[in-house]
């Protein structure tokens, strides 16, 4: 029987609806701790004055480019705006890592049959963190450059390594041999994938399109709410890939 799109997201959205708050609690937990990483992280306020351009500055930038700007910066605003990305990106990183292993442990667990929760999830995924953080470095690293040199290698990547994190978790492999897998089964069955990644990255850019309009909002709690709707999205890609792999390995 082949395999369609169409059944996958029917199990995707039954798995969800019955494990709704599990799953609820799991991308909440996830946005806390990545908003209170970068707000750790990140620079003073103090610090962060010194990003703050005249408006003869912003004046002087307009119609450059992102490298262009920051030549133009002096190397006190370039230390901030390093420390700045380096605290985003750590976040970001450690968010997703346990989003990714609490989820694809707390799938894995109820698909057994077991009763689980989302901190206990994370708990047991603890083991395969160090592995799996090094999967999404690279694969962030990646897509990233991918995305920067120019957008389509970076969707191109982001298919081809949608499967890993699965892979890794599911079948305990190491990184690269979970990175060849998914590359190998993305391709083969790019038409139940592509859709799937298509509706993920609407979505991401969707919440992204979000953020003007929840000024009604202290800025940490709209990044928490803003960070736990992303991780929502994520969470239901993950069901989706998850259950579309136990379906090619059987």
């Amino acid at each position: 029987m082949p395999i369609t799109a169409n059944t996958l997201y029917r199990d995707s959205f039954n798995f969800f609806r019955n494990q709704a708050a599990s799953i609820l609690l799991l991308a909440l937990l996830t946005s806390f701790i990545s908003v209170l990483l970068n707000q750790a992280f990140s620079p003073d306020i103090e610090q962060l004055k010194i990003l703050s351009a005249t408006e003869s500055d912003l004046t002087s930038t307009a119609g450059m480019g992102i490298q262009e700007i920051i030549q133009q910066m002096t190397p006190e605003q370039q230390v901030v705006l390093l420390k700045v990305s380096a605290a985003a990106t750590f976040s970001a990183l450690v968010g997703n890592l346990l989003l990714v292993g609490g989820m694809l442990t707390l799938i894995r667990l109820v698909s057994e049959g077991q009763r689980t929760s989302a901190l206990r999830a994370i708990g047991i995924s603890a083991p395969q963190l160090p592995r799996l953080l090094l999967l999404l470095f690279i694969c962030t690293l990646l897509i990233q450059l991918g995305l920067t040199l120019f957008i389509i290698p970076g969707v191109i990547l982001a298919i081809s390594f949608s499967l890993a994190p699965v892979v890794c978790v599911a079948d305990k492999k190491g990184v690269f041999a979970s990175l060849r897998l998914s590359c190998k089964l993305a391709f083969a069955n790019a038409k139940v994938i592509i859709p799937a990644m298509m509706l993920w990255l609407a979505a991401k850019l969707l919440i992204l399109f979000m953020v003007s309009h929840l000024s009604v909002l202290t800025p940490n709690v709209a990044s928490v709410a803003l960070t736990a709707l992303s991780n929502l999205v994520s969470a239901i890609l993950l069901i989706y890939l998850y259950r579309l792999y136990m379906l090619l390995r059987n």
